[in-house]
């Protein structure tokens, strides 16, 4: 671990850590209000995946719709015009309309191919942007002078990495750089996350194992076709069986860092309380070893 004990911590005069877990818990929140501080510098994977590692297919799948149109093509074609998305760190939509919904096309869907295409691609981008976290460590300080940094992870980093695994690649990387800090969820914190979901559905990144069950299991549950599919229905099917998939994950990889609580998170409201909360996770996890 980056910081094995809690006086290395609080006497390290360059704090790293990355935030993984559930949408929710606040890994934003506290990304925004470390970075606020002043010295923090606030890396966000999923603005990495939607500028650097998504942005060209981003933008050519808006060029694609565009071209339909003939005033547009016309204007694409002789350079009169430019498309591209306008994705900052609190709007992401870009990054997940491209990820997109399987299903009925005459629904907003697309053909289960395409979407598997599509989270093949935002694999390797996340997992891309994940291992750019050690040159954004550098170039935090060596740029812009910033002592501290923050890594803000998507929800899916657990697809990708295997706690249980003592030599996993993503994990190794990351934990050389940044002490792993995860934010963990209660029982009613999922059971709100489900209630927000099934108001308002949004695309998902899944483990291609997990997808392949889920959609076959979808199609013969209700007796569909893949173009009968309507796609905000499967995904909300969906999104309660990718939570439990996805809770041991995120706890198998606890041991690779500490682990905040809820009323952890609570505690925090400047840099000065976020350094004492984290010296006491590490001492928790000195005196009980995971």
């Amino acid at each position: 671990m980056l910081y094995p004990d809690a006086e290395s911590w609080r006497n390290a005069p360059r704090k790293h850590v990355l935030f993984y877990g559930m949408s929710g818990l606040g890994k934003t929140h506290l990304s925004n209000m470390l970075r606020e501080a002043g010295d923090w510098f606030h890396y966000s994977i999923d603005y990495r995946i939607g500028t650097r590692h998504m942005g060209e297919l981003i933008a050519d799948n808006a060029k694609a719709h565009a071209m339909q149109v003939p005033f547009l093509r016309d204007l694409l074609l002789s350079d009169s015009i430019y498309i591209g998305s306008n994705i900052t760190f609190d709007n992401l939509a870009p990054v997940s309309t491209y990820l997109g919904k399987p299903g009925s096309v005459a629904k907003g869907g697309m053909p289960i191919a395409e979407y598997r295409t599509r989270q093949e691609q935002f694999r390797r981008a996340e997992i891309a942007a994940l291992n750019d976290t050690g040159y954004f460590i550098e170039r935090a300080a060596r740029l812009y002078g910033y002592p501290h940094f923050i890594c803000d992870t998507g929800g899916s980093i657990c697809e990708w990495a295997d706690g249980t695994d003592p030599n996993d690649p993503l994990l190794t990387e990351l934990s050389q750089h940044c002490l792993l800090v995860r934010l963990e969820g209660s029982e009613a914190h999922t059971a709100e996350l489900i209630r927000r979901f099934d108001r308002a559905p949004k695309p998902m990144a899944y483990l291609p194992e997990f997808l392949v069950t889920a959609w076959s299991d979808y199609l013969r549950d209700n007796n569909m076709e893949e173009a009968d599919v309507d796609p905000d229905s499967f995904i909300r099917w969906t999104y309660a069986r990718a939570l439990a998939h996805r809770k041991p994950r995120y706890e198998a990889m606890a041991s690779w860092g500490v682990t905040l609580t809820p009323a952890d998170v609570e505690r925090v409201n400047d840099s000065a309380s976020f350094n004492d909360v984290i010296a006491d996770a590490i001492e928790r996890r000195t005196q009980t070893p995971i």
